[in-house]
């Protein structure tokens, strides 16, 4: 499980990554008290039964980190100089304790470095689902990585 190098991977490359996670309200509530988040939607049980959605909501911090953590393995794992940053993260259906998600991604732009001929940019879209496909997380990731070949 290791990941590709710049020259490896070309525009329209995808990944369905093997690895899912079913979250639990033990990682919900780690993460949001380990963020400092005090947002009642995440933390208080009768609070978010009031609320439009009538359950807990798992923090959306946390989907988005899991979503990048799933893909790693096959995408950046051991090539990684940094990443360069993250767009376009939106988040159009909630996720809830016991949903089971996994995650996608798509290569979408290849550019070489200016100032580094060792190494490219690689823009991965990266998109988290739930066991029903609907997709939860989705952004834009910008990694700088080592070419096999310099």
């Amino acid at each position: 499980m290791a990941g590709r190098h710049f020259d490896e991977w070309q525009v329209g490359d995808r990944i369905v990554h093997e690895l899912r996670r079913t979250v639990t309200e033990t990682d919900n509530l780690l993460f949001t008290t380990m963020t400092h988040n005090p947002q009642p939607l995440h933390l208080d049980a009768e609070a978010a039964k009031a609320s439009e959605f009538g359950q807990i909501l798992v923090n959306g911090t946390f989907s988005f980190a899991l979503m990048i953590g799933l893909s790693v393995g096959d995408t950046t794992m051991g090539t990684l100089i940094a990443n360069l940053g993250y767009d376009k993260l939106v988040m159009p259906k909630p996720v809830f304790i016991g949903d089971t998600l996994r995650c996608e991604t798509e290569v979408t732009d290849l550019k070489e470095s200016r100032s580094r001929p060792e190494a490219g940019i690689v823009t991965f879209t990266h998109r988290l689902l739930n066991q029903r496909d609907e997709i939860v997380c989705q952004c834009l990731r910008m990694a700088l990585l080592k070419k096999r070949s310099a």
